[in-house]
């Protein structure tokens, strides 16, 4: 396994899928690249992440807070979160429960498992080979040494717009 970060999240408008990008944690610009894995997801979904990133809190429990709520009452956390799996374009997830010293393991949907460690601080992990099969190498410019982040976002981000749910066929 793996230890990934999410770094960025792009939330269109419905019909268009939004985008979570998770990144190997230790690809950290190794000779000016790194790899990314981007997952589409629901405008709903890429909400649900936006607030749990932003530590966003509301009057009323969101779906995600109570399920937090229920499983600190059961004496639980959210251990970490594994992506296990890509058929295509559809990622696959396992969210694992430590309550007692034992874990508990359950399938859901990336996004679900995302925003719950999120919120918990738990590590996130991606499969090996679903990194080889997913991820997409993605080049900093070294010719401009000087390129502020600000340009280096926009340019990645157009590099994520041109990529398709189709791209994983294969």
């Amino acid at each position: 396994m793996v230890p990934v970060h999410i770094q960025t999240l792009i939330v269109s408008v419905s019909p268009t899928p939004s985008i979570i990008v998770l990144q190997p944690v230790e690809d950290v610009v190794q000779a000016g690249k790194y790899r990314i894995v981007p997952i589409w997801v629901g405008t709903n979904e890429a909400t649900q992440m936006g607030i749990a990133l932003e530590n966003a809190r509301f009057s009323r429990p969101m779906t995600h807070d109570l399920f937090l709520d229920a499983l600190t009452n059961l004496d639980a956390c959210v251990d970490h979160v594994v992506i296990s799996d890509v058929k295509g374009s559809t990622f696959f997830a396992r969210l694992t429960l430590r309550q007692h010293g034992r874990l508990i393991e359950l399938d859901a949907r990336p996004s679900d498992a995302l925003a719950l460690a999120v919120r918990q601080k738990a590590p996130i992990y991606i499969e090996e080979h679903v990194l080889e099969k997913a991820s997409y190498p993605y080049v900093i410019k070294a010719s401009h040494p000087n390129l502020n982040d600000e340009r280096e976002l926009a340019d990645f981000r157009r590099f994520l717009e041109k990529l398709a749910p189709d791209d994983f066929e294969g």
